[in-house]
């Protein structure tokens, strides 16, 4: 599906603006009537009531109208429109890692860890074992998978070495670490999220492994997962490589890679001709720093514009991580950074830069933002 659902011409069902409204009903009521009503005159205070009541009615109305239709559904409504097309939300996700439990000395017999047994980086949130793990005779140490009991982001994180609490204690097991970082919680899937698979998924019913299709079911992986870039080099017929993108610019995990490698080769998805490949994206890194000047006339809200600018740069390195491909472009920020309401700006770094499809522009160092001074406009 190539169309934009943001560039959609913008719809109203219904007219409902106020003082029109209210007119209406007001110069019905005197042409029924035959009289004029003041301004004070208490009929016409309470068509004014009535008027207030259909400008809301009315307002109902539009909002109900375009919960079906794509680009204007939230919540419940657009679960009903994903229903349409077998699209679901994907549910919140729970953290999870590895830890080593070791024992105090190496026994003589095997010693049980089992299933449910909760570790903690700091006494309130927990982790807990997916499976029974076992420490055999002789042995000092075991590894097992752990998931976070509370879903959400709230799991994610914790460095290895960080989770080392044992809240279950077991006998003669001395001390528990993760030996990965926590990772892979997410709330359920947002709405902007779920939108888009939805605007995809008539590309998931091609059986011949269309871009669009392989982009679909990357996403349906993890809601965490924002972009794909899929890619067919016409000199390995067969070979599709799919680099997935994370929120905020984040570079997929191993474990994420593997979800997506996972839902990608199943029997339904995959064409028997090709052979898949997900790889993270390669990180491009920059710099920004950059020099604005402010109007002399403009002196006094010189700190407002200093927020301003400092969060377009912000909203500008956001923006260049959000998307695989998108090359490094000191115009937009510019752009973003006049807007603020700056005279000017010397951009230093970063410089035009293009990257490929299966590259993502990440900042490298904290910004670098000079105010030089105030000049006449």
């Amino acid at each position: 599906m190539s169309s934009d659902l943001a560039a959609l011409p913008r719809v109203r069902f219904v007219d409902g603006d106020a003082a029109d409204v209210e007119r209406n009903v007001i110069t019905g009521y005197e042409r029924l009537s035959g009289r004029s009503l003041a301004k004070g005159d208490p009929v016409r205070l309470f068509l004014e009531s009535v008027a207030a009541v259909i400008v809301q009615q009315r307002e109902l109305i539009d909002w109900a109208a375009k919960q079906n239709l794509l680009a204007y559904a939230s919540g419940n409504y657009l679960d009903h429109l994903g229903a349409l097309l077998g699209v679901t939300r994907l549910p919140a996700r729970a953290a999870v890692c590895t830890v080593r439990f070791a024992l105090s000395a190496p026994q003589t017999f095997a010693v049980l860890i089992p299933k449910g047994t909760r570790v903690s980086p700091d006494g309130a949130l927990a982790f807990a074992t997916d499976e029974v793990a076992v420490i055999y005779a002789g042995d000092t140490s075991t590894e097992a998978t752990v998931t976070c009991l509370e879903s959400g982001a709230a799991g994610n994180g914790y460095a290895a070495g960080k989770i080392d609490r044992i809240v279950d204690p077991i006998a003669y097991v001395a001390s528990v670490v993760n030996v990965t970082a926590s990772l892979g919680g997410s709330d359920a899937e947002s709405d902007d999220s779920l939108r888009e698979r939805i605007h995809l998924a008539p590309e998931s019913f091609s059986v011949a492994g269309s871009s669009g299709a392989y982009e679909y079911w990357a996403k349906t992986a993890h809601q965490n997962v924002v972009d794909v870039s899929v890619i067919g080099p016409e000199d390995e017929p067969g070979n599709v490589y799919v680099y997935p993108l994370l929120a905020d610019g984040g570079i997929p995990s191993s474990d994420i890679l593997d979800l997506v490698s996972g839902v990608l080769n199943g029997e339904k998805v995959r064409p028997l001709s090709d052979r898949v490949f997900v790889k993270a994206p390669e990180a491009v890194t920059y710099r920004t720093e950059l020099t604005y000047y402010v109007a002399r006339s403009r002196a006094a809200a010189a700190g407002a514009i200093r927020e301003a600018v400092e969060r377009a740069v912000a909203e500008y390195e956001s923006w260049q991580r959000s998307k695989l491909g998108r090359d490094v472009n000191p115009s937009e920020l510019i752009l973003r950074v006049m807007a603020a309401g700056v005279l000017r700006v010397e951009v230093t770094s970063p410089v035009h830069a293009v990257l490929t499809p299966s590259q993502v522009a990440i900042v490298s160092a904290e910004s670098v933002v000079n105010f030089g001074g105030f000049e006449d406009g």
